[in-house]
């Protein structure tokens, strides 16, 4: 298939546009309208090639999870008319991300190889290796920069600027902590480890929504639990399901996001490879079959789903 680089619709009763680094965002007032694109990010970079099925990937498993936790927090969601689309209500995004680590790795790794053992306020103990879990999950929030990077934050500065008061950062807390607890037994119950994610809230008629998507290999790390401990032991590398390859692959070819570096190219092989793992980490943790949408002309099929939906609602 063509992947969907990018999308510029018009759609009855929009009144705005946002183009995310992976989302593009239809205002229509009350609701939005979240194009899943097939562009891939890494080190807060767009990068040259969109991966095929990626945006639906990344689309169902995030409404699949949605819809999982429904119990734990309302959340923004109200239909998909589209495997690459989600609508739902339009809430004021709260402008930190909620990022909880169950293990140490990814950029925390990173940190504690460069010898931090404080990591937004949360004390890292000594003696850790990589992908080793921590005694209890910790919260390392980010701010969400409008462009560029994330930064790091603790609790104490978000506080102390007042981004949010200390009741409401303290329920962002308990459904930081309880979604991350059933994301866990879900992926346990598919033979995975939840290693890491991050969750996004908003504020809707004066209530905590949560927003934007969960537990999706572009927000969340997994690995695989069969042959952990072993590999941990061994000082192996572990096997996961997550975007975390990509990383790497990028950093094999001399690319961090930094000043003055060249983004790579990825051979049509290793697209074909991305789009495969995709595909495979969708059916692995939702234990169900990954059925492509129609691609002859995946615009137009979005375009008409979504003013279908509009028209009826």
């Amino acid at each position: 298939m063509q992947p969907i680089a990018e999308t510029e619709f018009s759609f009855p009763g929009q009144t705005g546009v946002y183009h995310g680094k992976v989302r593009d965002v239809y205002d229509l007032g009350d609701k939005l309208v979240m194009v899943a694109s097939d562009r891939i990010s890494a080190f807060d970079h767009i990068l040259h090639n969109a991966i095929p099925y990626k945006g639906q990937v990344l689309n169902q498993t995030a409404n699949f999870f949605l819809n999982a936790t429904r119990d734990i927090v309302p959340n923004w969601l109200m239909a998909s008319p589209d495997p690459n689309v989600s609508i739902g209500l339009r809430c004021e995004p709260i402008k930190i991300e909620m990022v909880i680590r169950g293990y140490l790795a990814g950029h925390a790794w990173r940190e504690y190889k460069a010898g931090k053992r404080m990591i937004c306020g949360e004390a890292m103990p000594d003696g850790m290796k990589e992908s080793e879990k921590f005694p209890s999950p910790i919260i390392t929030p980010a701010t969400k920069a409008e462009e560029g990077h994330d930064e790091d934050i603790s609790k104490a500065e978000i506080l102390e600027q007042k981004i949010m008061g200390k009741e409401q950062y303290e329920e962002l807390e308990k459904y930081t902590y309880a979604l991350f607890e059933r994301g866990t037994k879900m992926a346990a119950e598919r033979g995975l480890i939840l290693v890491d994610t991050k969750y996004e809230f908003g504020i809707y008629e004066g209530k905590v929504y949560l927003i934007d998507e969960i537990h999706t290999p572009d927000s969340s790390r997994y690995y695989y639990a069969e042959g952990y401990q072993d590999r941990l032991n061994a000082g192996e590398k572990q096997k996961q399901l997550s975007k975390e390859f990509v990383r790497e692959w990028l950093m094999e070819h001399g690319f961090q996001g930094k000043e003055g570096q060249l983004m790579p190219m990825m051979p049509d092989t290793f697209v074909q490879e991305v789009s495969d793992r995709y595909i495979t980490l969708f059916e692995t943790i939702t234990g169900n079959k990954f059925v492509k949408g129609e691609d002859s002309d995946p615009h137009a099929r979005i375009e008409e789903n979504v003013i279908t939906w509009i028209s009826n609602n």
